[in-house]
């Protein structure tokens, strides 16, 4: 018996090495870069949507508006699949760093690490999805989605309070984006850049970008603290909703433009991240 439970314990340690190794693969490596392009794809087409909205247009500015315009151009077709490829491989990444990642560090740190991880591959995960779903032809309106699981939450008890602190929690992402780009912390998550113009191009994109980013998760979490307050589940729009809520204050089409040049400098933010981020 002892015999076999040591030879369980090499086996599940080789399982382990190999996993590591995979984890390790420059390949992976590459493909999971893409995640970082793909995803900067989808905020740049979300930040000109949203530009075209300040200016009086239509569209749809969130994943799936912008996946959608995506699927309705030339080429459009291998970005989905190109992007579900990138971003579903960014997600696994962000599974192996959680599992594999952080030992070096204290407790609690290693903790908030893994959490963190696991949060971005939640993240990029979704992405993959909305990407997979419109290059497969059965996409539909985030927005709708997220008004109807909404409806659904306020009918559990409690169910306001659930959804007033996912509103909170995204208020603080919202914050913590622009405290991020406003002290240039967004290096943290790069390699070293090159002095000149492409390290003076990265800072400025990436200070706007966060910013703009933070701002629109700040409305977003804002307008659903405020309908979870309301006890009103039709109130909640999703982004698109968020930003053309901010379309109508006094000031909104400029404040909305505003946020619409920080989505796109978002966007190319990690574009450059895809080249340089730390893996």
């Amino acid at each position: 018996m002892a015999d076999t439970g040591r030879e369980a314990k090499r086996a599940a340690g080789k399982a382990v090495d190999k996993t590591e190794k995979a984890a390790d693969s420059k390949t992976f490596e590459w493909v999971a870069r893409t995640g970082y392009a793909a995803s900067g794809l989808l905020h740049l087409l979300i930040g000109a949507i949203a530009l075209r909205l300040a200016f009086g247009g239509g569209g749809e500015a969130d994943q799936s508006g912008a996946a959608s315009s995506l699927a309705q151009n030339p080429g459009g077709l291998f970005l989905l699949w190109a992007g579900m490829l990138g971003a579903g491989a960014l997600a696994l990444w962000q599974v192996s760093d959680a599992v594999f990642g952080g030992r070096n560090l204290e407790p609690k740190k290693k903790w908030g690490y893994r959490a963190k991880a696991v949060g971005l591959a939640i993240v990029y995960g979704a992405i993959a999805v909305t990407f997979g779903s419109f290059a497969l032809g059965s996409g539909s309106d985030s927005s709708e989605k997220s008004q109807d699981a909404s409806i659904k939450l306020m009918q559990w008890p409690g169910g306001a309070v659930v959804l007033f602190l996912i509103g909170a929690v995204i208020i603080g992402a919202g914050i913590y984006y622009v405290v991020k780009g406003l002290f240039r912390n967004f290096f943290k998550d790069l390699k070293p850049l090159p002095r000149g113009a492409v390290r003076t191009a990265v800072t400025w994109v990436g200070i706007v970008g966060f910013v703009g980013k933070g701002l629109a998760l700040f409305v977003l979490g804002l307008l659903l603290a405020v309908a979870a307050l309301q006890n009103d589940p039709q109130d909640v729009k999703g982004l698109d909703g968020a930003l053309k809520a901010l379309r109508e204050q006094p000031l909104g089409p400029a404040a909305l433009a505003v946020v619409a040049v920080g989505l796109i400098c978002y966007g190319l933010y990690l574009g450059a991240r895809a080249r340089y981020a730390k893996m």
